[in-house]
């Protein structure tokens, strides 16, 4: 890897809704920079960012790849990332290792679901942001309404720094609108307007700048650059840029735009936090203290595990020992890579700003932070959505029964939005993600790099169960066969437990009688009160009160789910000097708490989505009516140009399993959603009985 400092490296990010071009954008460019003797095509398969047999097979992205090249003396490290939203982990943890991010918006599909969502992940990181107009080549391509349409989602501050000559199949060139040149006659419009609108904003980086400005002085070139730069990362500028990455038209000067305007690692701050708790700015000097984090992990067949780590200050060196502050132990770095897509080469050293990747360390996990020395920071925690789309699977074959849970826990390693679970009740093994096409794409990965075939059942719906009221019972749990029996009494009382309380002043003794201490689970919204009084249950069994109290909380009562929102206090007891242990105790508390679990007005609940629907005008009279069915709740509608128009609303989980098929054939193919965890609700009476008569909860009785 050739040495570059800091301020000689671009790091960028390649964000959008899916089918816009971004893998094809990366291609072109390596091409431009002389890397190869064609460029990579993603229908032909020769992509060099398709590093995955399933990107090639289905001609999308499907994990995000890592490319780099050199453009007028700056190494650019380009992360083209997956589109649809069923992979948006890939993108969370693309956009920590940036410091652009360059939005592509396909210019006869315009702002689609995806692409907002990806900006302002982008604006959340404080990333400098780009919009890459592409496919300026295709009919129905209006460049004025398309910008208009851009500014209306994202604001004025996004401008075209060019403007395409010719449309559809005459775009043949663009023209600059900071410099124009004799001859831009066939501009689509007129460049100056946009122009003399990004002079405005430059002036207004700069006080001494704005007094020549409004003195009526010409800026020079170097003013001009320096302008466009600093209102990057201020973020009042996100400049347009217009190109066809499939011909090529337009992606030297995006390249230029790179390196002219992209912000180097040094012009955005990051913060981490100190092993005490200060805040500590991370700056991108090679001289600083070691600091990393690992923003991706892949596991090739030939190289092992390869955890791709960006170097946020100061440097590492192969062979070297650094801590991972997630675990506080020393790792000993013995190779590091330089990534070319599917490609690698050796390097000796990493430092601030390069994107590297460490081999063969199995301890990595992606959002770890790694450092040098007895003193360390933690950079913030990467937070993914919580998939909601889970499918019960197991081997097909005794064979692939001995593989199934090592290829499984490889791709849970790989992708952070999927996860393995094992269901209390069923003891199936469950794998969540974020939709059908996500988990489709696990199956497939499993059958073609693992060589394990999997059968699947229906999705299982993560519901909830709570209660409603209050009760109080008791369990005398006694068990006597030959020698020492067991024996145990607890008698509890069940509340239900509003959310988004405060622990220290929701639990007192004014409102629980005799209270002596709490134990508070945020997650569950789950609250385990001793309130025991005259010593009757003994201090040493109390806890494996709670702990049965647990057990049965994450089996379900009702119908087999994870129960939450209650607090449950345990107010009398009785032992038996010879046959109480904690088991005893354990299995009475489960016990007893079903009990008056049942009699607590119990509930089930169920996981609502938050949805936005991008759609044409013409399909919302469908689209609510849809909705509707589904026991959905409209919540607005925004208008978009081009007869488009996003539909919010929130609707059940169970409802949506089927609804990108249904969303397809509602609005030819030309409807769009991303959705997101809400809430949880209780379900209709209706709904609840059905789904208690469908579930298999074993009696555990004796």
């Amino acid at each position: 890897m050739s040495r570059f400092k800091a301020e000689q490296i671009r790091n960028i990010v390649l964000v959008g809704h899916g089918g816009v071009g971004k893998t094809t954008l990366a291609d072109q460019m390596l091409f431009k920079a002389g890397i190869g003797s064609r460029a990579g095509s993603v229908d032909e398969g020769t992509s060099q960012l398709d590093t995955d047999e399933e990107a090639r097979q289905h001609h999308f992205s499907i994990s995000s790849a890592m490319v780099h090249f050199e453009h007028q003396g700056v190494r650019v490290n380009v992360i083209d990332t997956p589109g649809y939203p069923d992979f948006v982990g890939q993108v969370i943890s693309a956009v920590c290792a940036a410091e652009t991010a360059i939005i592509t918006v396909s210019a006869t599909a315009g702002v689609e679901a995806n692409t907002r969502r990806t900006f302002e992940l982008a604006g959340q990181a404080q990333l400098g942001r780009f919009i890459a107009i592409n496919k300026l080549d295709q009919e129905n391509a209006n460049f004025a309404e398309l910008v208009e349409a851009i500014q209306e989602s994202f604001g004025a501050m996004c401008l075209p720094i060019n403007v395409p000559c010719g449309v559809a199949s005459n775009f043949h060139a663009v023209t600059s609108t900071l410099s124009q040149p004799s001859g831009s006659n066939g501009a689509v419009i007129d460049p100056s307007g946009y122009g003399a609108a990004i002079m405005d904003i430059i002036a207004e980086t700069d006080d001494a700048l704005m007094e020549r400005y409004l003195d009526g002085a010409e800026l020079s070139a170097d003013e001009v650059l320096e302008g466009v730069r600093n209102a990057v990362q201020a973020g009042t500028l996100i400049p347009i840029i217009c190109m066809s990455a499939k011909t090529g038209i337009g992606v030297l000067e995006l390249m230029d735009a790179i390196t002219d305007f992209a912000l180097p690692p040094g012009k955005l701050v990051r913060h981490a936090t100190s092993e005490s708790g200060e805040d500590v700015e991370v700056n991108a000097a090679e001289d600083a203290p070691f600091v990393a984090q690992v923003f991706k992990t892949r596991i090739d067949p030939f190289v092992s595990k390869m955890s791709f780590i960006r170097v946020l200050s100061g440097k590492m060196s192969k062979d070297a020992t650094v801590r991972d502050m997630r675990t506080g132990r020393g790792i000993k770095i013995h190779q590091l890579l330089d990534v070319q897509g599917s490609h690698v080469e050796a390097v000796d050293e990493a430092h601030a700003g390069d994107l590297v990747v460490v081999a063969k360390v199995d301890e990595l996990q992606v959002g770890d932070t790694l450092v040098n020395g007895d003193r360390g920071v933690f950079m913030p925690r990467l937070v993914f959505p919580s998939p909601m789309f889970g499918v019960a699977v197991e081997p097909k074959s005794r064979s692939d029964q001995q593989k199934i849970s090592g290829a499984l826990h490889k791709i849970e390693e790989e992708d952070p939005t999927f996860h393995i679970t094992r269901d209390p009740q069923t003891q199936e093994m469950v794998m969540q993600g974020m939709s059908d096409l996500h988990l489709q794409i696990v199956r497939e990965r499993l059958h073609k790099r693992d060589k394990v075939d999997v059968v699947t059942h229906l999705p299982k719906i993560p519901y909830r169960e709570t209660v409603t009221g209050q009760a109080e019972g008791s369990y005398r749990h006694k068990k006597q066969s030959g020698g020492s029996g067991q024996f145990a009494e607890v008698h509890l009382r069940v509340y239900a437990l509003p959310r988004d309380l405060e622990p220290k002043t929701y639990f007192t003794r004014e409102r629980f009688e005799s209270l002596r201490e709490h134990h508070y689970d945020p997650h569950l919204n789950f609250a385990f009160l001793d309130c025991v009084t005259g010593g009757t249950v003994p201090n040493q069994f109390i806890p494996a009160v709670e702990k049965g109290i647990r057990e049965r909380m994450e089996q379900g009562v009702i119908a087999g789910y994870q129960v939450q929102d209650v607090a449950v206090a345990l107010f009398f007891g009785k032992d038996h000097p010879v046959d109480s242990n904690e088991a005893a105790f354990r299995t009475a508390a489960s016990r007893c708490f079903r009990d008056v679990f049942k009699m607590a007005r119990p509930s089930l609940l169920e996981p609502m989505m938050h949805l936005e629907i991008t759609i044409p005008g013409e399909s919302v009279g469908d689209i609510t009516s849809d909705l509707n069915s589904r026991r959905g709740r409209m919540e607005g509608i925004d208008l978009l140009p081009q007869g488009m128009q996003i539909v919010r609303a929130r609707a059940p989980l169970a409802e949506l399993m089927t609804y990108a098929r249904s969303l397809s054939s509602m609005t030819g193919g030309r409807g769009s959603y991303v959705t997101e965890f809400s809430h949880y609700e209780p379900v209709p009476a209706h709904e609840q009985q059905k789904i208690i008569a469908a579930s298999t909860v074993k009696s555990d009785d004796d």
